[in-house]
């Protein structure tokens, strides 16, 4: 297996989209960059957090 890190937008369409391929088995959303410690989902909408909204996709 192998893990890669995707941004796309945002990470809920993108997450439809890819879960949907052959030899993905695993999805899992989340953010990168960013200046705040576990921010809220709100916080990272703002765009004043910094972070991306990303998925991390095993295949």
């Amino acid at each position: 297996m192998e893990t890669i890190v995707l941004g796309g937008g945002c990470f809920w369409c993108v997450e439809g989209a890819i879960l949907g391929l052959k030899g993905v088995s695993k999805v899992i959303p989340g953010y990168s960059g960013g200046h705040i410690d576990n921010p809220t989902y709100e916080q990272v909408c703002s765009k004043n957090s910094g972070h991306a909204e990303v998925i991390e996709v095993t295949f």
